[in-house]
């Protein structure tokens, strides 16, 4: 019973004991609570009046400065400036986006549109096309094959920018699954029917305009052979003359430089006649001696 009543005893004890620091530990944290408390509200507090005065003494130091700023810029002549015209808007250039004109003859047309979304990767790839040799010395220019001809290089550079279909197409198809050459030959098969008729009439076009240029050519050609008149290049006759008087001698007895260059038609007969005088004389004084 005596070990029961020391048990007893010995726990109201530490019962008690546990109440007493229990109460006096809550004692001790309400008072440090409280301490804390004080002291950030005096640090709060601190803090705050510390800053508003260095607010203050900021703002004090930026009136001065802006003062002595203001009285600076009143001393300096300030040069009178002309006032800058407005800029108008750059304008697009024109080549960045084609217009409905240059579309309409190249052939990308709504019909043209409307047939190439209902294409798919798959009609290109299984198109039934075999791969040629390509071309290493063909150079490609603005994502564009040079063995196109000339209309069917800016339909392709057109439609590349026009029609985004196209685009995705040969992105995903070129080089992956197919050549270049061999994307635009089946492409251009299977638009063929819509874009022919505008190929056609765009070489036409040229051709007519080639004549033209070439009747004018010639006919500026021709104008200038005519405005130049031929020289004449004969010498000027022996017996011609700017003096009358001399004309008028050479008229009368006659052109005699001509007897000094050969004989005349008829001098032969004179020279026959005046040996049969010669002869005749001859025989009359040969008889007169006779006779005497």
């Amino acid at each position: 019973m005596d070990l029961w009543e020391r048990a007893r005893a010995f726990a109201g004890e530490a019962a008690k004991r546990s109440q007493e620091l229990s109460a006096e530990a809550a004692k001790r944290s309400s008072a440090l609570v409280s301490e804390t408390a004080k002291k950030s509200k005096e640090i709060f507090s601190e803090t705050a009046s510390k800053s508003r005065e260095i607010a203050a003494e900021a703002t004090k130091q930026a009136d001065l400065l802006a003062g002595q700023i203001k009285h600076l810029a009143s001393d300096i002549p300030v040069p009178s400036i002309p006032p800058i015209p407005a800029i108008p808007p750059i304008a697009a250039a024109s080549s960045s986006e084609p217009d409905a004109a240059e579309l309409e003859r190249y052939g990308i047309t709504d019909d043209l549109r409307e047939f190439v979304k209902g294409m798919t990767i798959s009609t290109f790839r299984d198109f039934p096309l075999q791969d040629e040799p390509e071309m290493s010395d063909v150079p490609t220019v603005s994502n564009v094959r040079q063995d196109l001809n000339e209309w069917q290089a800016r339909h392709a550079t057109l439609v590349l920018s026009a029609v985004k279909e196209i685009s995705k197409f040969r992105y995903e198809l070129c080089p992956r699954y197919m050549k270049e050459r061999k994307f635009w030959r089946v492409y251009f098969l299977l638009v063929n029917s819509y874009i022919a008729p505008f190929e056609k009439k765009y070489f036409e076009e040229l051709k007519v305009k080639a004549e033209e240029e070439q009747k004018d050519s010639q006919k500026e050609a021709s104008q200038a052979s005519t405005t130049a008149e031929p020289k004449d290049t004969k010498a000027p006759s022996k017996t011609s003359s700017t003096n009358p008087e001399h004309d008028l001698d050479v008229f009368l007895l006659g052109d005699l430089g001509s007897d000094d260059e050969g004989p005349v038609d008829g001098d032969d007969g004179l020279d026959d006649d005046f040996d049969k005088i010669d002869a005749t004389s001859g025989l009359e004084s040969d008889d007169d001696d006779k006779k005497l």
